[in-house]
């Protein structure tokens, strides 16, 4: 039963356009976080319900059956995941995205007589596939199930481009004939693509190839749009293709690396390698108790959360130290790097979960000049984004990244769980540096102990 006419519909997909729009403007700060994405769930809505009502549908019942158990699936893994989880759960999200427009354009070219409708399954299928597989291996990634080094191979350049050109001609093919069974082996060829992109990326690269394939996955559901003739899909899809790019740049950037480099850096050795050695040279180590004497009677500290400050859920106890500290006197900051824990907004979510303030949540660009000035810069589980190789090594993976100035500040204190590098597999000169003191131990503890002292104090 069709309740509404084309004038209706399109002004509700109008409106769930304006609603995406929105929540994408909302995305793009802490603060209005939480209203951007209330806006989007809406748009969605809206849009899922104008389809029911505006269409005439066969086999609704299997519809439902199938919204109900990804309802039933999708709704506590998302409320139980957790913060520092948040980058695989947005692969699975690419990944089904990218597989769900591939095969609408599977499923849609018995349908298909123009070329140009063909042109668009034939991107849907392939871009769509790649997304799919590669979100699967990046979540294997990121979930240790498998190694994060980079896997290479001899011959795996020359493989990936006899795959990627037998895809093509696969797929002018079906554009030419529209034949299903060669439709399957572009799928299979998507499939096989993606896995060999991700695999050659190691370490801290591969946060930004899941948004690089989020992009793919707009662009795909884009396609898919077009193929049905459905309007909202094309400006939703286009959306998330423009807003990946857009993060897959700024992510590349904030590494100071092109996302060329980052996608076939380990050819050359150039990739993020997540290495596991652990240094034995000698350096300064203290006590709780110490650390807080540190921070206690210093006028200004600079706190840098990085990903084991995540991982170990110490934000909340982060902030109370920051409170106690605050109750001192003491000026406190927290300094964001943009790839701070792994992906972009990361930490401040999760510091926002803690009730720190958004005004002492400070990116890199405006609180870098302020370090020299700090009394102490205290590291929290972060390595890569304040280590002083990425501007003198040339050699080194992170080169040319910015970073945050943390050995400018008079005293460092990093709060560290072992010697083990940081992701990119480098060691950290700064932490053998003189003004460098060490605190061992899982961080949410070491800041616990830390915290009880300064109120000892």
């Amino acid at each position: 039963m069709i309740l509404f006419d084309p004038v209706w519909t399109a002004l509700l997909y109008l409106a769930a356009s304006v609603c995406f729009i929105l929540a994408l403007k909302g995305l793009s700060s802490p603060r209005t976080a939480r209203r951007g994405n209330l806006l989007g769930a809406f748009g969605a809505l809206v849009g899922v319900a104008t389809v029911f009502l505006s269409v005439r549908l066969d086999n609704i019942p299997w519809i439902l059956g199938a919204i109900a158990v990804g309802s039933v699936v999708a709704a506590p893994v998302a409320r139980q995941v957790k913060m520092t989880q948040m980058p695989q759960l947005v692969a699975l999200f690419n990944g089904v995205g990218g597989g769900a427009a591939a095969l609408v354009g599977l499923l849609e070219l018995a349908h298909a007589d123009d070329p140009w409708v063909r042109l668009a399954i034939v991107f849907a299928l392939l871009v769509g596939a790649v997304s799919f597989a590669g979100s699967g291996v990046t979540f294997a990634k990121l979930q240790e199930l498998m190694t994060t080094r980079p896997v290479v191979f001899p011959g795996l350049p020359v493989l990936m481009a006899a795959v990627l050109l037998a895809a093509v001609g696969v797929g002018v093919a079906v554009v030419l004939t529209g034949w299903l069974p060669l439709a399957l082996l572009l799928l299979v060829l998507g499939l096989v693509a993606g896995v060999l992109l991700v695999l050659p990326v190691g370490g801290a690269d591969v946060p930004i190839v899941i948004s690089l394939l989020n992009a793919f996955t707009g662009l795909a559901v884009a396609a898919s749009g077009l193929v049905l003739g459905n309007v909202l899909l094309l400006v939703a899809g286009t959306l998330v293709g423009a807003s990946g790019t857009i993060l897959t740049r700024a992510m590349a950037a904030a590494m100071g690396r092109s996302v060329a480099g980052i996608l076939f850096g380990a050819f050359r050795g150039g990739s993020t390698a997540g290495s596991t050695a652990v240094s034995d040279r000698p350096v300064r180590s203290s006590s709780s108790e110490d650390v807080a004497v540190l921070l206690g009677y210093a006028q200004r500290v600079i706190i840098v959360p990085g990903y084991g400050l995540a991982v170990a859920q110490g934000q909340h106890t982060a902030a109370e130290l920051a409170q106690a500290l605050e109750e001192r006197g003491t000026r406190v900051d927290f300094a964001i790097h943009p790839v701070a824990g792994r992906m972009p907004g990361h930490m401040n979510v999760l510091l926002a979960e803690a009730n720190v303030p958004y005004e002492s949540l400070r990116e890199m660009g405006e609180i870098n000049s302020e370090f020299r000035t700090a009394d102490v810069a205290l590291v929290v589980g972060a390595n890569d984004v304040v280590n002083p190789a990425a501007k003198t090594s040339a050699g080194s993976p992170i080169y040319g990244m910015p970073i945050l100035e943390v050995a400018d500040a008079r005293q460092v204190v990093f709060l560290k769980r072992s010697m083990r590098p940081g992701f990119a597999g480098i060691e950290n000169e700064l932490l053998y540096e003189p003004q460098t003191t060490l605190l061992f131990g899982d961080a949410k503890d070491s800041l616990t102990k830390v915290l009880a002292a300064v109120k000892g104090l």
